[in-house]
């Protein structure tokens, strides 16, 4: 298959540390080559109620990647009677990203321990701390990020810098765009920030939503 016809999400992605749990969210772009493929992709997906993963680079590989995490992760909390701690789930990730797959991901979630977010790389890397993007946004997404982050932001605080970031790199990387998409994982589970909640925050904010 030629470099033409492989889908990717290009992307931003992106990880927030906060006070009381974690953010993570994505812009909504799909490309392949200079082509816009399409522009309602799901980049974060719900891994269990403590986890949730972002997907950037091959699409095939990155929804396969989500389905079989979705599984370990079950079967682990089965076995073990208890939800996956956020790091053994981080590791995982990064033992089967080792075998081949051309993604590159976040991973965040709340344990026992609270809040965390781990940036997972090609090789199997896989790093900890409190703000991180992947994808062909992110230079621009963490240049926002690194200007606004506090480590005791609210979630509402935490949000608003999501979006900020989001917006900064889909106004400058092409392959990142269409719309967001923001989850927050804390104590009480995760849960999906509607899109409508979305929409008008970034208009409070001063931002033309969707950005292209």
């Amino acid at each position: 298959m030629s470099e033409q016809q492989v889908l990717k999400t290009g992307t931003t992605t992106i990880g927030v540390k906060y006070k009381d749990g974690v953010i993570l969210a994505s812009d909504q772009r799909a490309t392949m080559s200079n082509m816009i493929a399409h522009s309602d992709v799901q980049k974060v997906h719900k891994i269990a109620d403590n986890l949730g993963l972002t997907i950037a680079g091959v699409v095939g590989d990155a929804q396969l990647m989500v389905r079989f995490i979705q599984s370990e992760v079950a079967l682990y909390s089965m076995r073990k009677g208890a939800p996956i701690s956020v790091n053994a789930a981080a590791t995982l990730v990064a033992n089967v990203i080792r075998n081949g797959f051309y993604v590159g991901h976040i991973i965040g979630g709340y344990d026992n321990t609270g809040g965390h977010i781990y940036s997972i790389d090609g090789a199997g890397g896989y790093i900890e701390d409190n703000v991180m993007s992947v994808g062909s946004g992110s230079v621009f997404a963490l240049g926002s990020l690194e200007t606004t982050y506090k480590p005791d932001l609210s979630e509402d605080e935490a949000r608003d810098i999501v979006i900020m970031a989001l917006h900064a790199a889909m106004n400058r990387d092409s392959a990142s765009g269409d719309g967001m998409l923001i989850a927050v994982i804390n104590k009480d589970g995760f849960k999906w920030i509607p899109k409508d909640e979305i929409k008008a925050r970034a208009v409070e904010l001063g931002i033309n939503y969707p950005v292209r």
